[in-house]
């Protein structure tokens, strides 16, 4: 294993993969795989999803990635009553907090906020937290974001901004996540 130079301990930079298509986990998902190739300490923790993701599962058996439980289940926002959404929103708000002082106190290379883009959309997640993190977090760690629309001040705070874009997808013709593939 090589060892990293002084500049990559010193330039973590933000990443944003977005947009309606297919791909934005698993382009995250990747990097966190290539990261951990290479020696470097991942954790990963999933808004908005239930800990049942197959990626996870061979992710796991990387000495290198860590992954914070979260909820054992969960729905999408649109099905949650308003008082779901007011408990989801304390309990995401208070997540984001202890991932990110895990991240710090732990020093970890690279943090993976996987969905938490559409989370803050969906009003389950304050942005101001997740801004105020990325202009103090530390000087070393790379973060990736994920998910649908992410406003002018994140992409601001991004150095990586990349849209994945839907031209066609199954989705559309009534085929359901398929194990394995989509989930």
């Amino acid at each position: 294993m090589e060892n990293l130079t002084p500049q990559h301990k010193e330039t973590g930079l933000v990443h944003i993969y977005c947009g309606d298509g297919k791909g934005k986990t698993t382009t995250g998902m990747g990097l966190c795989a290539r990261a951990a190739g290479y020696g470097l300490r991942v954790l990963i923790y999933q808004f908005m999803k239930d800990n049942s993701t197959s990626e996870r599962n061979v992710l796991k058996l990387s000495e290198n990635i860590s992954i914070v439980e979260g909820l054992t289940q969960e729905k999408f926002s649109f099905q949650m009553t308003p008082q779901e959404k007011a408990e989801r929103k304390s309990y995401y708000e208070n997540q984001l907090r202890a991932v990110t002082q895990k991240a710090d106190k732990e020093n970890y290379d690279v943090l993976f906020l996987d969905e938490v883009i559409y989370t803050i959309r969906a009003g389950l997640l304050d942005e101001a937290i997740l801004l105020d993190f990325l202009k103090k977090k530390p000087a070393q760690l790379e973060v990736i974001l994920t998910g649908q629309g992410p406003s002018e001040a994140l992409i601001e705070c991004a150095d990586y901004v990349s849209e994945i874009r839907k031209v066609k997808h199954p989705f559309d013709k009534g085929l359901r996540a398929r194990k394995g593939i989509e989930s």
